[in-house]
């Protein structure tokens, strides 16, 4: 007879040759196509010469760390952005997205590593003496108690890289969440600046039509005594009344849009319109120079361009994972254990029972199934890398609108306040010659309306440089790496998350 073979031995070269084959496997290459950032076309200069006071700037710069709206000097703006990033719903739902995420990267982790379960068991039972049974046998009744502690563990085999695929697409959607966050967070920032510029114009347009009610009222006044002198007519009169009853209905009228802005603030700052208020302050804000870069930097500053970026990553790696279900699936599995009548024995050597057992499973015949998600996965990717493409050229575009507005818009601005002082002048001279008796009343009236005219159109040219300057800093990537979403996990996944979102060209985690 041959010499028998220890337990402890046996199952010491099984543990060993499973750690073997784990080693192994892990440094097979995966298949599917390594990922690379397809290139996209990028102008080497904007087209719209930029702003005098303009310099190249990286994603480092000063205006790329966040709190760019403080170029405005607005103290009440600065309280409200920093209300905003608090408080805001949408913004911590993005927060909420990341961390769903990034779990879902652990659990991708987790198919790499061996699943372990126990299920222990306790069992008594009798067997009945009288029982039926066979003629000739005999039958005696009997007690009898099973106690079993198992221990499972199984495993799949990563031999073709199908799992290392799936969570380097999972990592890939994790850091695409992270720059959404980073997008929500960027037009949330965007979206109270403008909704605070608009209630500021909308408050400076009442300022002017108050300016405006009081010298109307005091040509009305002045028509009036010429009227009770005999000098002027009633239409005269009621020409005056009328423009005067008109500017009074529009200065009210703007209510309606004050409210309505103070109300978007408050949704935006996380709040109940109702317990929201804006006091009434003329707007006095002023185009700021605004630093920019190269028209590269948009690739590293903008965060739409970088969640586009990482989803063509994510949509790659599932070529891999399509491409793996072509071959053998490998699973290893594995048990062992305790198995006793008695809990006294039930820890002892004779006890220990295991098995151990691997299988193979290779498609054969699919019906085209693997086929179509090769195809699947190939067609998703490259409609992945023409949308980041589509994503950059309207990026250039909106930073060429912004730069062509703010050129256009300071000429008209220089246009108008130029019409502001000759309409004041015409006005002073008109009202002086109605008082003389020179001039009929229409003159006034239209000279009036000529200045109300002028004062709100350089009014709204003003907003809408403002509005302009929000709007470029936005298409700049303005506060792209400022973020403090990245240190919500410490796990190894948030990490590398965090890490490449900071830009597209930073490499996918392993």
């Amino acid at each position: 007879m041959g010499r028998s073979v220890p337990v402890n031995w046996t199952r010491r070269a099984l543990l060993g040759g499973l750690a073997a084959a784990v080693i192994f496997i892990n440094g097979c290459r995966a298949v599917g196509p390594n990922y690379s950032r397809p290139p996209a076309e990028a102008p080497t200069a904007w087209k719209e010469p930029p702003p005098e006071g303009w310099k190249n700037a990286a994603p480092s710069d000063t205006i790329g760390k966040g709190n760019w709206w403080e170029i405005f000097g607005d103290p009440q703006l600065n309280d409200l952005e920093m209300q905003a990033i608090a408080s805001n719903q949408n913004l911590k739902a993005a927060v909420q997205r990341v961390l769903v995420a990034r779990a879902n990267v652990k659990t991708a982790r987790a198919n790499l590593y061996p699943f372990v379960s126990t299920d222990p068991y306790a069992e008594g039972a009798r067997v009945s003496g009288t029982a039926p049974s066979p003629p000739g046998a005999q039958h005696a009744a009997y007690s009898a108690n099973t106690l079993t502690l198992p221990l499972e563990a199984s495993y799949e085999v990563d031999l073709w890289g199908q799992i290392r695929r799936s969570i380097e697409s999972a990592n890939a959607l994790a850091q695409v969440q992270v720059a959404d966050y980073e997008n929500v967070l960027l037009t949330l920032k965007s979206d109270v600046a403008e909704y605070y510029i608009m209630l500021r114009y909308i408050d400076r347009e009442q300022s002017i039509l108050r300016d405006n009610i009081d010298l109307q009222q005091k040509a009305l006044d002045l028509a009036t005594v010429r009227h009770n002198g005999g000098v002027a007519s009633g239409l005269d009169v009621s020409e005056a009344a009328t423009l005067l009853n008109t500017t009074q209905g529009d200065y009210v009228g703007l209510g309606v849009q004050r409210a309505q802005f103070e109300h978007a603030l408050a949704i935006l700052v996380g709040k109940p319109p109702a317990e929201f208020s804006a006091p009434l302050k003329t707007l006095e804000l002023k185009p700021p120079v605004v630093p920019a870069g190269l028209p590269s930097d948009l690739l590293e500053r903008r965060p739409d361009i970088a969640a586009a970026e990482r989803t063509m990553d994510s949509d790659n790696a599932q070529i891999g994972v399509a491409r793996a279900a072509y071959f053998p699936n490998i699973s290893l599995t594995g048990s062992g254990g305790l198995l006793s009548a008695n809990f006294a024995q039930l820890f002892s050597i004779p006890s220990l029972i295991w098995s151990a057992a691997a299988g193979a499973t290779q498609p054969i015949y699919a019906g085209g199934r693997l086929s179509a998600g090769m195809e699947y996965a190939r067609a998703t990717y490259e409609e992945s890398v023409d949308n980041y493409r589509q994503q950059v050229l309207m990026a250039f575009q909106e930073v060429e609108d912004g730069l062509s507005g703010l050129r256009i818009l300071e000429e008209q601005a220089a246009a108008y306040d130029k019409a502001v002082q000759s309409a004041q002048e015409t006005v002073d001279i008109s009202t002086s010659r109605y008082r003389d008796g020179l001039a009929e009343y229409i003159e006034v009236i239209t000279a009036e309306t000529s200045l109300l005219a002028n004062q709100r159109a350089a009014d709204q040219i003003l907003e809408q440089r403002l509005l302009t300057t929000v709007q470029l800093i936005e298409a700049l990537g303005g506060g792209w790496q400022d973020s403090r979403v990245y240190s919500s996990s410490t796990s190894s996944a948030g990490t590398s998350a965090g890490a490449t979102a900071a830009g597209p060209s930073s490499p996918p985690a392993p």
